[in-house]
């Protein structure tokens, strides 16, 4: 079981959870050649809990699946579950066909609504080593926390710097942007008779909706990574986190884990954008590219 332990001053609470420790991580060096068996692949279901919900063919527990969903072994909290994005270990989520990620998101929507009434439901994804991921199999994560928990999660930020929009969803980058390039999706719910948002959460998507955000999300990641590979900040490889906001009003926030974060910011609080928010939405524009592609013409004459 977790413990919740609150600090009355700051109103901030910290989980203990020593089951957390027995995780397996790949990223270890071992020459073990069982510690590299991953247990998320088809053939190797008995190496995980039983399966929660499915997607795709098969019996329970057995390969034939597209999407797998299972009680995480290694609980951050009592509610803890672990959705596998796919079969293969080798595919990240903007490597996946648009009608797979629909699935992943219907996924996130069915145990999102499964456990709403239990308590604040916080889905989120850690790509890569570097922003936290023990495997490398392509994976999310639920966690459910009780509804007296003050989370430290950021409303919906007013829309600025916008870089792109479909049918049902906005991409921008907030001004309040904490890490360089960060980049927000948020549904356009604003209602048109009083200019207030609708209240909606995440479980109340629709269909059409996920088909919108699906297409949105995987153009985004793969902007995201086309500016890392021609503008990286560190040495760091590329990696992100994104999670959705578990209550009223929410968005899908993509944070690049393009830098580290040093003594100043864990000491304080505070954040250091060395990328201005306005700039990052023009270089997810293209704009520089536009602007590089005329003076290039230019010059020929």
């Amino acid at each position: 079981m977790s413990k919740y332990v609150p600090d009355v001053l700051s109103r901030r609470w910290v989980i203990v959870s020593p089951q957390r420790l027995g995780r397996p991580d790949q990223n270890k060096k071992t020459k073990k050649k069982k510690d590299h068996v991953c247990p998320f692949c088809p053939g190797n279901e008995r190496l995980t809990t039983p399966e929660v919900l499915r997607f795709g063919k098969g019996e329970p527990n057995k390969p034939g699946w597209l999407v797998r969903v299972i009680p995480n072994k290694f609980p951050i909290t009592d509610f803890h579950e672990v959705i596998i994005h796919a079969p293969s270990c080798h595919q990240e989520l903007d490597q996946l066909p648009t009608s797979h990620l629909e699935l992943i998101f219907k996924a996130y929507r069915e145990r999102y609504n499964f456990y709403r009434k239990k308590g604040q439901v916080l889905i989120f994804s850690n790509h890569r080593e570097h922003a936290g991921a023990s495997l490398k199999h392509s994976h999310s994560q639920l966690v459910v926390l009780p509804f007296q928990i003050d989370l430290d999660t950021l409303i919906r930020e007013p829309l600025a710097n916008v870089v792109k929009e479909n049918k049902f969803f906005v991409v921008y980058c907030p001004e309040f942007s904490q890490w360089p390039y960060e980049i927000w999706i948020t549904p356009k719910t604003i209602n048109t008779r009083d200019g207030r948002d609708d209240g909606k959460v995440f479980g109340d998507i629709t269909d059409e909706e996920i088909k919108d955000l699906s297409e949105i999300f995987k153009e985004t990641v793969r902007s995201m990574e086309k500016i890392y590979k021609k503008q990286p900040l560190s040495d760091i490889p590329f990696s992100y986190n994104f999670y959705i906001y578990p209550k009223e009003n929410w968005y899908l926030r993509i944070i690049p884990r393009f830098i580290y974060r040093a003594g100043f910011e864990l000491g304080t609080g505070l954040s250091v954008n060395i990328v201005d928010p306005v700039a990052a939405a023009a270089r997810y524009r293209g704009v520089e590219e536009k602007m590089e592609a005329v003076l290039k013409k230019l010059r020929k004459f």
